[in-house]
């Protein structure tokens, strides 16, 4: 069976994604798969909306396929592993840019590379066992696809918090955050799903539609906005000795987990961007970084402990803030020959 199913019902463009025994993890065939099917579809005009969903109950989509990348790396690839980025991040921004209604059905974990193929798009649903996060200062990434122009817009320094500490949001916290639109609990997903097709039109989602209740992350954002100000691990992590309220457990647990390099980074990028950036400014700076993670990060390693030998113990190189050479963000932040290639919208 194939990983990815693209095929029009009705007016519909439908994909689903169909790989959950991994958590629907996006390899790059079901990528090429789902960029054909989207530009095939934005000019016919007998398709007047696409949807995309995902088989299995724990996950739309819990990312990319980063093990195949780190082989890549290992094997000393790089531009391989560079040219796979562009491809990517030239699909994110085609769904970005797309001319008709995009909406997605998100269950369960939606990370990284899920988060770049759903929430760029104009209707992002969401449920009660949605969990979305962009974790990958874990791996010694920083959060891409897309994700920095997300957590760019966010309120206040939330962006920031998300993508330091991969904190996983629920749908409502989704919702606040500027991730996902509507909230329909998923028992009624079926009906809306026949509804859509039916009709042809997005606006058929309507009657489907509840609240989601309470924002865990609008309640912590005065103190998000103060903690997370002058962004510096090594004085936070001082900061968060001893404290035991939900917030600070959070941060805490993240601080002493992820790459200090990829945290910097992180916030570098998003002060760099700042909540006007355009799409294609937020890649390029995404691309700055991922072109260089494997040569000049903590990528490798962070993969290693995270994904291969899942011993969850990365020996990061720079293990602190204070480690870390002065102009290296800098450095991985700086231009590349590709400053212009995330202008493109799949054509």
């Amino acid at each position: 069976m194939s990983q990815i199913d693209c095929r029009i019902e009705n007016t519909t463009g439908r994909v689903t994604l169909r790989r959950p025994e991994a958590l629907n993890a996006l390899t790059h065939d079901m990528c090429e798969q789902l960029e054909a099917a989207l530009l095939a579809w934005k000019d016919d005009d007998s398709v007047t909306q696409v949807v995309i969903d995902a088989e299995g109950e724990k996950a739309f989509c819990a990312g990319g396929d980063i093990a195949k990348l780190y082989h890549k790396g290992v094997a000393g690839e790089f531009d391989a592993v560079q040219a796979f980025w562009r491809e990517e991040y030239r699909l994110n921004s085609l769904i970005n840019h797309y001319p008709k209604p995009y909406i997605a059905f998100l269950q369960g974990y939606v990370m990284g590379g899920g988060v770049g193929i759903s929430c760029h798009g104009s209707h992002r649903i969401v449920c009660e066992t949605t969990k979305m996060a962009m974790p990958e200062c874990a791996i010694g990434l920083v959060p891409d696809v897309g994700g920095s122009y997300l957590l760019a817009r966010a309120p206040g320094l939330t962006g920031q918090f998300l993508g330091i500490t991969g904190y996983r949001m629920t749908a409502a916290d989704a919702l606040w955050a500027g991730f996902a639109d509507l909230y329909i609990p998923q028992d009624s997903w079926a009906e809306a799903m026949t509804a859509l097709i039916d009709t042809g039109t997005p606006e058929a989602l309507e009657a489907f539609t509840q609240q989601a209740g309470e924002s865990q992350l609008a309640c912590w954002q005065a103190d998000i906005d103060t903690l997370f100000t002058a962004f510096n691990p090594d004085r936070l992590t001082a900061k968060m000795n001893g404290r035991t309220d939900e917030l600070d457990v959070q941060i805490g647990k993240a601080l002493g987990q992820n790459a200090p390099l990829s945290m910097m980074a992180v916030d570098a990028m998003l002060v760099r961007l700042g909540q006007d950036c355009s799409f294609a400014q937020a890649l390029e700076m995404e691309y700055r970084f991922t072109s260089r993670a494997m040569q000049k990060a903590e990528f490798l390693e962070g993969t290693r402990a995270m994904l291969i030998d899942k011993d969850r113990q990365p020996d990061w190189r720079y293990k602190q803030a204070s480690d870390i050479p002065a102009g290296l963000v800098d450095e991985l932040l700086a231009p590349t020959p590709y400053t212009d290639a995330f202008l493109e919208t799949g054509e």
